[in-house]
Order: structure tokens, then C-alpha cells, then sequence
């Protein structure tokens, strides 16, 4: 694998944990493409819009969330398309009581414009 290329992956998909943390998706919509789809457990969403809405309800059910991804593991790269999997955990405040949690992902990038933006996210836990 191209190291250059790995770093530059690893390092989106730090700013995507960052942003998710902020709790600001206007943030995150910024590594989103457009007509992105994300496969939860729980739903499904395609579009910015229903996946913003999906990460603002998550963020009101669970208060003070940290989220953090784990473990990057690149299985195909190419300069314009790669995917990895990981594991992710979760933790924060649900009806004022500590919670935590994770499972495992699964992300497509596709640099469009020259930039990385997730056009696929699956989660399961």
C-alpha cells in the first residue's frame, strides 16, 4: 500500500471522528458527498440531510457524546476510490445515566473535486 496515500486516508478519517465530536454537523456534511448512503442498525439514510438528521437525533439522545474510531484498516486504496473497516465506540449521558457502546464499520471514500468525501458508512453493533 502507498504509505503517502494511507496517511492521507488516516488523517481524513481523523477529522471525520473530530467532527463528529464537535457535535456540529455542518462539520461533518463537509466530508459527506452529496448523495451518500449510510446503513445503521437501526435505518438507513441516503442524503445529506437525512444523515444529518440522523447524527442530530443521535447527539440529543446522547449527551455529552464522545465517539471515537479505532483500529483503521485500509483494504483497498486507490487514488480515487479506498475503503476501510474499524471498530467505534461511543460514550456519554442517555436520560442522565453514563452509557457506552460500539461495534464495527465500514466506510467508502471517493475523492470528488479533489477532496475525500464518505459516499458509503455502515455500522453494526
Amino acid at each position: 500500500m502507498d504509505k503517502r496515500l494511507t496517511s492521507e486516508l488516516n488523517e481524513f478519517m481523523q477529522r471525520y471522528e473530530e467532527a463528529t465530536n464537535s457535535h456540529d454537523f455542518e462539520q461533518v456534511a463537509e466530508l459527506i458527498a452529496a448523495d451518500a448512503v449510510y446503513w445503521f442498525t437501526d435505518n438507513t439514510c441516503e442524503g445529506v440531510a437525512e444523515i444529518g438528521a440522523y447524527f442530530r437525533q443521535g447527539w440529543e439522545t446522547i449527551r455529552e457524546e464522545v465517539y471515537s474510531i479505532r483500529g483503521v484498516r485500509w483494504i483497498a486504496q486507490s487514488d480515487s476510490v479506498s475503503t476501510c473497516t474499524y471498530e467505534y465506540h461511543w460514550q456519554g449521558y442517555v436520560n442522565g445515566e453514563f452509557r457506552e457502546g460500539g461495534g464495527r464499520g465500514a466506510n467508502v471514500l471517493a475523492k470528488r473535486d479533489g477532496r475525500w468525501k464518505i459516499v458509503h458508512e455502515h455500522l453494526s453493533n
